[in-house]
């Protein structure tokens, strides 16, 4: 038993010497590896966000006195806002048409009196908003809202005036206190990047062994199938893993993104979902045998799931039940919501556990596939 272990070691020894001098040979594994997480985190990081700054808001008053000139001062002082006073509800009205505002607010001409009055009504006031994008409607009413509470409570402390229905609305937001996007969506970038990264390092290299028929002359070879998959994944989780730790590394510097959590949790959880992905590679290269084909292939089955289906960008609780229930088979998900919490939250276990036993599902699944396939394959 020990020879036939032995000799097991040598084997898998051997054809890990092979991949390594293949990597070495042909740098885009490492270009993968490295290069891929740098652009993605740097493109998506940057170019995707969720805070709408400096929307065009359109101030109509009616009879503008120091009250509206003071409310103008307050909108204008939110890094989210951009107002610029109209000289009445048609010239707004048209300028919202044209696009150049995307609401109107308007104040009466008692609107100063009612504040200053005690016993008077609420103020009113009212915010016409161009709903054409209604996720950016529902911004700038939260927007002009938080503007304008902000605004009365000042008001009130100094002149003393009523604060409307004397409610005082307290805020508090758990584990993303900035409101950043950032926060919301790097870890999901990072998740996107070993999704790509594990899948197109086995399915493009392996694939292109099919096509220059080095691929033949390995099954050729006393190794069994075992040992050659084995052995490529091994190769590759190393790459695969570094790019995590890579991705990471940008995250907490470049983007100053807090890390709750430990690497106890992180590391068993990126080593899951590496396996899937390159598990899944390899299934994708066995099946196509054609770069371009795989190139293709991994692309929609790996990168339109985990930026759509994860939770990556849209929230999964908001989409269709029915579309709920497929984001199951998409591994992407349990790998963001691990580390959306690790990263803001910490080693929240009951939240780990279940996502981390669903990875390893998913990592059986899809070693258990290729192996299945390519023996059918062969035959």
């Amino acid at each position: 038993m020990s020879r036939f272990a032995a000799a097991l070691q040598e084997e898998i020894r051997r054809l890990a010497r092979k991949e390594v001098k293949q990597i070495l040979r042909d740098p885009s594994a490492i270009l993968i590896a490295f290069l891929l997480p740098i652009v993605l985190i740097l493109v998506n990081g940057f170019g995707i966000s969720f805070d709408a700054r400096h929307m065009k808001l359109a101030v109509v008053a009616a009879a503008p006195d120091e009250m509206v000139r003071g409310l103008t001062q307050a909108l204008a002082a939110s890094p989210y806002l951009d107002p610029r006073s109209e000289p009445d509800m048609v010239a707004a009205e048209r300028a919202m048409a044209r696009g150049e505002v995307r609401g109107i607010l308007v104040a009466r001409e008692d609107f100063g009196w009612r504040l200053r009055k005690r016993g008077a009504s609420p103020a009113p006031l009212a915010l016409d908003i161009n709903a054409t994008d209604p996720n950016t409607a529902r911004l700038l009413d939260g927007y002009v809202s938080g503007a304008l509470a902000t605004w009365l409570a000042g008001e009130a402390g100094e002149r003393r005036l009523r604060v409307p229905g004397g409610v005082e609305l307290q805020h508090r937001f758990w584990f993303n206190p900035e409101l950043r996007s950032a926060d919301a969506i790097v870890p999901g970038i990072i998740a996107m990047i070993m999704t790509m990264s594990g899948t197109l390092l086995t399915a493009l290299i392996v694939s292109r062994e099919w096509e220059h028929g080095t691929m033949e002359s390995m099954l050729a070879s006393p190794a069994t199938m075992a040992e050659l998959i084995f052995a490529k994944l091994g190769c590759y989780f190393v790459l695969g893993m570094g790019s995590m730790f890579l991705s990471l590394l940008l995250a907490v510097t470049l983007f100053e993104m807090p890390f709750r959590g430990s690497l106890v949790a992180l590391v068993p959880t990126a080593a899951l979902f590496m396996i899937f992905a390159l598990g899944l590679g390899l299934f994708i290269s066995t099946i196509a045998r054609n770069q371009f084909v795989a190139s293709q292939a991994a692309f929609l089955t790996t990168m339109l799931p985990a930026m759509m289906l994860s939770g990556m960008l849209y929230d999964i609780a908001s989409m269709p039940y029915w579309l709920q229930v497929i984001t199951y088979a998409v591994p992407a998900r349990y790998l963001v919501s691990i580390l959306q919490t690790l990263f803001l939250a910490g080693d929240v276990w009951p939240v780990l556990l279940p996502n981390m036993a669903a990875l390893a599902v998913a990592a059986c699944l899809a070693v258990s596939a290729t192996l299945a396939v390519t023996r059918r394959r062969l035959d």
